[in-house]
């Protein structure tokens, strides 16, 4: 049986120290990501360095509070840095959707996440959240054993969180996640699938590990920060976090799709795709539904903001959604740029 001291700082994965100095350019990074896509494929994870690469970007950082060494960055520009990564390979932009873990690991008590962000901002999180395994009560916490799956990033991942029911005598209490270091847990290589192979979504295996209850949480519950990002929905922002992704992904394959239309000729010396009325059209409504799409994804994710900066609750009925209000005019965001304490003076 493995037991986990209780509020311990966790070491993270360090990135060469030279390297660390030097934040990637972000359109290097994506023409990286893009020509090694294959590569993401053949691994069934995205690789090492490009994890090390979203470290130093400041992708594990941006929703950090600034108590805790982070950017403190506002849910539309991790957002719109996920979807950028997206466009490049949608695998590696699911994986970097996972900066926003620390949304999740909020939920903790307060000296359980200050140990977890003790040694830095950049702590990567990953989970296998189903099925809850059964999980009973012992002296010094909960015993987990158990097999997740679809635990995507877990191969770069410092810290993995569990979905257990705890036991105790005869009830069962709400589901929680159990929090532990990266080397309590096995990974094994079980996502032989098709599509979106590079985010190594494998199972994780945990046998007989002891997690102290304050190193666990009911996922979704309360945050007790004070900041604007920890009082908006963490589920809505989890499912925003991936929907994301395939904004990213379409805009990816329509700019493909252009790219092929004016480059390639025909064989046949017909017109070129781009040349074609019934390309065009296709094409424009493609864009049309893509653009419609994204500005109704991002105008919810403006309206709850704006009412969280304004001291408000996020609204469950969100009046702007169905016209009674019209959305708020906002000036473009920032593009995104590295960590401060990254970049060279």
């Amino acid at each position: 049986m493995s037991v986990l001291t209780p509020v311990a700082p966790l070491a993270t994965a360090t990135a060469d120290p030279v390297a660390a100095l030097t934040p990637p350019s972000l359109d290097l990074l994506l023409s990286d990501i893009r020509r090694r896509r294959e590569e993401f494929t053949r691994l069934q994870q995205i690789a090492p360095d490009v994890i090390g690469q979203f470290r130093r970007l400041g992708v594990y950082r941006a929703l950090v509070p600034k108590a805790l060494g982070g950017d403190e960055k506002g849910p539309r520009e991790f957002c719109e840095l996920v979807e950028t990564i997206a466009q490049a390979d949608g695998s590696a932009g699911w994986v970097a959707s996972f900066g926003m873990g620390v949304t999740y690991l909020a939920a903790l008590p307060p000296e359980t996440l200050a140990a977890i962000y003790a040694d830095g901002p950049d702590v990567v999180f990953a989970g296998g959240i189903f099925p809850p395994q059964r999980a009973p009560k012992v002296e010094g916490g909960f015993e987990v054993s158990g097999r997740w799956a679809w635990s995507s990033g877990c191969t770069g991942a410092d810290v993995i969180g569990v979905g257990i029911a705890p036991v105790e005598g005869d009830k069962t209490a709400l589901p929680r996640m159990a929090v532990m270091p990266r080397e309590k847990v096995r990974i094994e290589r079980a996502w032989n699938v098709t599509g979106l192979v590079g985010t190594g979504s494998h199972d994780v295996v945990v046998d007989r590990v002891v997690v102290p209850e304050d190193w666990t949480f009911v996922r979704g519950s309360r945050s007790q920060r004070l900041e604007p990002m920890f009082r908006y929905p963490t589920l809505a922002f989890a499912a925003q976090v991936l929907s994301v992704v395939s904004l990213g992904i379409a805009r990816g394959a329509i700019e493909e799709l252009r790219r092929l239309a004016v480059d390639r000729p025909s064989v046949t010396g017909a017109p070129r795709l781009a040349d074609r009325p019934q390309v065009q059209i296709e094409l424009a409504r493609a864009e049309a539904q893509l653009r419609s799409a994204r500005a109704f994804f991002f105008d919810a994710i403006d309206e709850a903001w704006d009412s969280l900066l304004a001291g408000d609750e996020v609204s469950r009925s969100r009046p702007g959604c169905c016209g009674c209000r019209p959305p708020m005019r906002r000036a473009p965001a920032p593009r995104w740029r590295a960590p401060s304490s990254c970049r060279p003076a």
